[in-house]
């Protein structure tokens, strides 16, 4: 009965998402959101550029060091870096429900960012101070809401939730003291992306108000959500089916950014989580796994398996690439489906150029799905990097652990 019951529910979760897919392609849904909704953002963030000058009238070499650093440390790069060496850690279910939860924050904040399309702070006159390579990728998307903001809300929201339940801690000026550090980062981080020019403080606002909401959910569901990856049936193909279908229920946002990019890559991360965990929950991943700090895993170990995990997952990650990017054209190419590539693979980069070819990487992606007639070609790059990044993600949590078995780290 629960079997029949969790299919059905699985099949309406799709159903539901293809129907939305449908319904807001035929309504426009993104075109009318954005003729209410982004007036209303830009005119705020022209306002409130004297607000901005005002913070940057403060500025000094030590801020710009501080929050640049900030920045990097509550940015996807380095959360891709640091959730691999969560699992390792022994902490599997705090590192799946963190990814997991990234991947939907960066979902619907993006989904926002490129639904709204409103605009960052003009620069000049407002300075701009994009220290890394990740940051001017950044300063490429639309402004509202910050994820920057967002994640940190969300991420260090649960990270404080894990730890008080972990720690079974019921002391009131414990958790006050938590609650405090959490909401003083939180501020650091806001206060920087405005004091670094990359956000407005509508866009703050808007992506501490999103990030309240989505810790507020996801600390409703989250148990679920791990009860399925781990000890339920057809989570991979159910995963496999939603991570396809996520990549069509985006907006097309009013020019091309990289946004939808980033989309693609933490949905791949998340797919090879949830399908490597699932396989090597009972080997690797359960509660009773050795933990940091431990007698089982003293810190000599942990350095070990850093050592022999890091080159590996970066080799699968340049494995899986290449793959996708043989495999891929080839597969195209039997079904007859016109392709491109916009970076991937040269050789197929010169069949559209210009504004076609920005037109054509972002257009109606039920389009893509459903009339494939009206497009010209397709980007294969949103297939290289989602399978790219599902197979790093997969050797974190499936291929790394067997080697520590062998290894006896």
């Amino acid at each position: 009965m629960e079997s029949s019951i969790l299919e059905a529910w699985q099949w309406s979760t799709l159903c539901g998402i293809v129907s939305w897919i449908l319904l807001s392609s035929y309504l426009n849904v993104t075109q009318k959101l954005r003729s209410w909704l982004q007036p209303w953002v830009t005119r705020h963030v022209f306002s409130g550029a004297p607000f901005i000058l005002q913070i940057q009238k403060y500025q000094h070499k030590l801020l710009d060091a501080v929050f640049s650093g900030l920045s990097c440390v509550v940015s996807v790069p380095f959360y891709t870096a640091f959730l691999p060496l969560l699992f390792w850690s022994g902490h599997g279910k705090l590192a799946r429900q963190m990814t997991l939860l990234m991947a939907f924050c960066d979902y619907l904040g993006n989904c926002v960012k490129d639904a709204v399309s409103a605009p960052r702070p003009s620069c000049p006159p407002v300075r701009r101070i994009t220290a890394t390579k990740d940051e001017q990728e950044n300063a490429l998307e639309y402004g509202l809401p910050s994820s920057h903001t967002l994640n940190t809300v969300c991420l260090t929201g649960y990270l404080l939730h894990y730890v008080l339940s972990y720690s079974r801690n019921e002391d009131a000026s414990i958790q006050f003291a938590g609650v405090a550090l959490v909401c003083l980062f939180i501020s650091l981080i806001g206060l920087g992306r405005i004091y670094l020019g990359m956000h407005s403080l509508v866009d703050i606002i808007g992506g501490l108000t999103m990030g309240l909401a989505i810790l507020t959910f996801w600390l409703t569901v989250h148990e679920y959500i791990d009860n399925f990856i781990v000890s339920e049936q057809n989570v991979t193909s159910f995963w496999a089916a939603l991570s396809f279908l996520l990549l069509f229920a985006y907006p097309t946002p009013e020019l091309p950014t990289p946004s939808f990019e980033f989309h693609t890559a933490f949905n791949g991360v998340a797919f090879g989580i949830v399908a490597g965990v699932q396989q090597t929950y009972n080997q690797f991943h359960h509660e009773a796994v050795p933990h940091i700090f431990t007698e089982q895993l003293r810190v000599p170990a942990f350095m070990g398996r850093m050592v022999v995990g890091i080159p590996t997952i970066l080799i699968v990650k340049f494995c899986s690439k290449a793959f996708a990017k043989w495999i891929l054209p080839v597969v195209s190419n039997t079904l007859g489906i016109p392709i491109r590539s916009t970076g991937y693979i040269p050789t197929l980069n010169g069949s559209v150029t210009g504004k076609k070819s920005d037109k054509i990487k972002q257009s109606s992606y039920v389009q893509k799905i459903f009339f494939f007639s009206q497009q010209d070609t397709f980007d294969v790059d949103t297939g290289i990097r989602f399978i790219q990044y599902a197979g790093l993600a997969w050797s974190v949590v499936d291929l790394v652990p067997s080697i520590f078995s062998h290894l006896k780290l």
